[in-house]
């Protein structure tokens, strides 16, 4: 492996690096003539800043590595913030109970049916000695009958837990699993249209951006977009562990978003559904031809990403102790910059969760040092549109391309090598196939 080309696999993590020196330099300085910017306060505030938009672009991630987009996250955390807040707060019957019961009655039966079908088809697998789950078949006792025992058994159960705590205040617990489980739902009707219907998900999408903030609105039942609904003197005690530091050093938003980094990165880079998800986006209907169901795996894609927002909304109400129908304006523009930043291609096939990591804490420590600098919030709004736009020219065509065009010889040459070169290698259709679209 030459130097050039350890640089350019590394490339994301040296433009990290590169905007924390930049911090660090340009950092005003105390009065004692300490670094603002190295400060264990504000490096720990812009972790804590990050988690809600990492969150999001976790579940981005993998929409976009499909060759889809969801612009109705923002939207979803706005809800599950509504219900979360209202479940905290309100005891009896609310709109939040008549929303979140039903969502998370039917998350569970889903749930428990998927996972007790995927276990029978995996001992099916072992015993057959069958390479692939694609492979194996069941019978209707343990594909159909048992599975939905499973799926109801576990309903009742969570439902048994949560249906006491109707009449008083929701604990931590509950809310944990009703607000995720409304934005598990949203997602997965997200997902289902796109693919039943044969719709494009940028319309889809934005229809139910539309209709979730209305929902959320009336769920708060006031048309005000401000209006808090939470606030800390009410609500259940051990919810504010939620907004504490983890041994006095990480706060808590922080490890649910390094969790679902490392959790969904592995399910992406080591299962099949990972390289499913690859495949789709490469070239979708290849994919189809080669027996991947590509509508289920679209439609768990939607899901997966309404569940994150689900859990980032909770930490939300934890951390500003509130919930409102805006909470989460502009959240899905924050969350594709930051996945597009971190190297995924909104063409689909190409991208990984560490490059979203990057680009979330490059969003994340840029912001900072514009507010370390006390630049104008409007003048912030465009620098960060000029570097999102650079940093999708640089990855969609590469330097040399670029420079080509400003007809400099060297690289004249260089991009036209490149070209020829390109062509004797394979389509990365083929590659996405064959090694489930991961770079290498």
């Amino acid at each position: 492996m030459t130097l050039l080309k350890a640089l350019s696999r590394t490339k994301l993590y040296w433009g990290l690096i590169a905007i924390f020196l930049i911090g660090v330099l340009s950092s005003p300085m105390t009065s004692s003539g300490r670094n603002i910017f190295l400060s264990s306060g504000n490096l720990l505030d812009v972790l804590r800043q990050v988690s809600t938009t990492g969150l999001v672009a976790t579940g981005m991630t993998a929409v976009i590595l499909t060759g889809g987009i969801d612009l109705s996250v923002g939207s979803l955390m706005a809800i599950c913030s509504v219900v979360c807040a209202m479940l905290l707060t309100v005891p009896g019957e609310t709109p939040a109970v008549f929303l979140g019961l039903p969502a998370v009655g039917l998350a569970s039966l889903l749930i428990g049916a998927v996972a007790v079908r995927f276990a029978f088809l995996n001992i099916e697998k072992s015993r057959a000695g069958e390479n692939s789950i694609r492979d194996v078949h069941l019978d209707r006792t343990r594909g159909t009958v048992l599975p939905a025992l499973a799926g109801v058994g576990l309903c009742v159960l969570v439902l048994s837990f949560l249906l006491p705590q109707v009449q008083t205040k929701f604990g931590v617990l509950g809310v944990l699993l009703v607000a995720p489980a409304v934005g598990l739902l949203f997602g997965a009707i997200n997902g289902a249209i796109i693919v039943v219907g044969r719709l494009q998900p940028f319309i889809v999408t934005l229809a139910m951006m539309v209709t979730a903030l209305g929902i959320a609105r009336l769920t708060a039942g006031q048309n005000n977009a401000v209006l808090p609904v939470y606030t800390g003197s009410n609500a259940t005690a051990d919810f504010d562990m939620l907004r504490q530091l983890v041994f006095g050093i990480v706060p808590m938003p922080g490890i649910f978003f390094i969790a679902a980094i490392l959790i969904y990165g592995a399910v992406l880079r080591f299962t099949p559904f990972g390289r499913y998800v690859y495949a789709i986006g490469g070239n979708e209907e290849a994919a189809r031809l080669s027996g991947i169901n590509a509508g289920r795996v679209k439609i768990a894609t939607y899901a997966i990403s309404g569940l994150l927002a689900g859990i980032a909304a909770v930490l939300y109400v934890a951390q500003y102790r509130q919930g409102k129908p805006d909470a989460g304006a502009g959240l899905e523009l924050d969350a594709i910059a930051a996945v597009v930043i971190g190297g995924t291609s909104l063409m689909g096939g190409r991208g990984s969760l560490a490059g979203t990591f990057c680009g979330v804490l490059i969003f994340g420590l840029l912001s900072n040092i514009l507010q370390l600098h006390n630049i104008n919030s409007n003048l912030q709004l465009v620098l960060k549109g000029v570097i999102i736009i650079g940093t999708v020219l640089v990855q969609e065509r590469n330097a040399y391309d670029i420079l080509a065009h400003l007809r400099l010889p060297h690289t004249s040459r260089r991009a036209a090598e490149r070209e020829t070169s390109a062509e004797k290698r394979p389509s990365r259709e083929t590659l996405s196939l064959t090694m489930g679209g991961k770079e290498e």
